[in-house]
């Protein structure tokens, strides 16, 4: 589920990027009142953290991962 989240926020993340190199226009900004406003900065921060997660599934095993789906 974790993983799932962090993946999602990482891909809006990439989006907003994207935003930025092609029409220069930052959402999350503009939707938080700038690039400085604090929630600006709280999005920007856990979108950071969830591509900190994210390294770590490219070194997981999959097969764990579907034996847990299986179990779990």
């Amino acid at each position: 589920m974790l993983n799932r989240i962090a993946l999602t926020l990482l891909i809006i993340g990439g989006i907003n990027w994207g935003s930025i190199g092609i029409f220069q226009f930052d959402l999350v900004a503009w939707i938080c009142g700038g690039q400085s406003s604090i929630l600006s900065r709280i999005i920007y921060t856990i979108v950071g953290l969830c591509a900190v997660w994210c390294i770590s599934l490219l070194f997981r095993d999959s097969t764990e991962d579907r034996e847990v789906r299986v179990m779990g």
